[in-house]
């Protein structure tokens, strides 16, 4: 009994701490840091800070947001969100460009940057943020006006540029292509939510960003038509122009009734060369579904939050030969209830549907079917596209009499 010593934390590898803390957030990792010497050091492990969220803690500061960088991130880091101070009593800079390109040099690993409530007015591009970012997510900021235009670097910083890359491709003792510039914006997907400073100037802007394969617009009000028309993909004599490199786009818009809609799904009728993947969501199904028919490259068609007749998307999709995946989710389709047919059994149906009440239903809602709420919908789908599969998510059927 005498050799017998009580187990603590102090026992356990460090490996085994680290899985440990994995589990815990920001500001208790920072607790935890204080306790002793051995825990501030495994707290500073680079493991621990690959993702970083801070858009549960209001209020962080340029100050604080300065003391996480000197101090806990570093190469590890590959994701970051980020919440602002646009809705806080407290107010004041959040990023500046000092922040921003030390964040750069000090996180060259990092790929997501996610901003929340930010205020980006006292920023002059884009192009001061990280130049290994892939993926840019913006919720509830307020932008610049020319915040998205890509400036080309001067002769002087290319020169130097290619020949950094030509002289660490030597030390290698390689042989293969110079890596090109890194000035320019390497973004593959941008997410705009709720953005109401985005306008077309801010769209069309884009098209300069090379690499930019997937753009998702959430509720942006001030996109036209228009707009989207300008910016469409279009073969010219002088080649394609506009977002030629889009594969994935997404137009909602969910807000609350009487808002403000601008219905810029409507663009997309001009056509969109090279577009694959679309999804429409909210008011924005409608006039989407009219001009979809012109996106002749269109492999995957998502439709969410709304209500449909089976005819409405029957018209759309019957152009879309090359089509082979359409979603519906959480979609309210109006269902006309059937006619009944000639002979014994139309009377019997029109029996049947007497019992079940107003609803004017034959009896099939009671044993409705998650994958399959709408058959005759399939049924029309399968002889117009043949090559086409539907998948229903959370789907309902509403029997109407009009």
């Amino acid at each position: 009994m005498a050799d017998c010593r009580t187990s603590t934390l102090d026992y356990f590898p460090e490996n085994i701490l680290i899985d440990i803390l994995s589990y815990l957030g920001v500001r208790e990792l920072i607790r935890t840091g204080r306790v002793c010497k051995r825990w501030r050091r495994l707290v500073k492990d680079q493991r621990l800070w690959r993702a970083v969220d801070l858009t549960a803690w209001k209020g962080v500061t340029s100050r604080m947001l300065w003391v996480l960088l000197r101090q806990y991130l570093g190469t590890g880091l590959r994701c970051l969100r980020l919440r602002g101070l646009l809705l806080s009593a407290r107010g004041g800079a959040f990023l500046s460009e000092s922040w921003l390109k030390a964040l750069s040099s000090r996180c060259p690993r990092l790929r997501s940057l996610s901003l929340l409530h930010a205020d980006l007015r006292g920023l002059r591009s884009c192009q001061l943020l990280p130049t290994t970012l892939q993926v840019l997510e913006l919720r509830g900021c307020e932008l610049p006006q020319s915040f998205f235009t890509q400036t080309p670097p001067s002769p002087e910083k290319q020169a130097g540029a290619t020949s950094t890359a030509s002289t660490q491709q030597q030390g290698r003792g390689q042989s293969g292509k110079v890596p090109a510039s890194t000035s320019g914006i390497a973004i593959e997907t941008m997410v705009l939510d709720n953005v109401p400073s985005f306008t077309d100037l801010h769209l069309q802007s884009l098209a300069s960003w090379l690499k930019l394969s997937r753009l998702e617009l959430r509720n942006v009000l001030r996109v036209t038509a228009e707009g989207l028309r300008r910016s469409a993909a279009q073969e010219t004599d002088s080649g394609l122009n506009g977002l030629s490199r889009l594969k994935y786009l997404e137009i909602g818009h969910f807000g609350r009734p009487g808002a403000q809609l601008q219905m810029a799904s409507l663009g997309l009728g001009v056509g969109w060369l090279g577009l694959e993947e679309l999804s429409l969501g909210g008011k924005e199904v409608g006039p989407g579904l009219l001009s979809a028919s012109r996106l002749r490259d269109l492999k995957r068609l998502r439709l969410r939050c709304c209500k449909l007749r089976e005819m409405q998307v029957l018209r759309s999709c019957r152009m879309l030969r090359e089509l082979r995946r359409l979603e519906f989710c959480e979609v309210f389709f109006q269902v006309c209830p059937k006619t009944p047919e000639r002979g014994g059994e139309g009377e019997r149906q029109g029996e049947e549907g007497k019992d079940n009440g107003a609803d004017g239903g034959d009896g099939s809602d009671d044993k409705l079917d998650e994958n399959d709420p709408v058959p005759s919908l399939r049924r029309s789908l399968a002889a117009l596209l043949p090559q086409c599969t539907l998948v229903f998510t959370n789907c309902t059927v509403t029997i109407t009499s009009d």
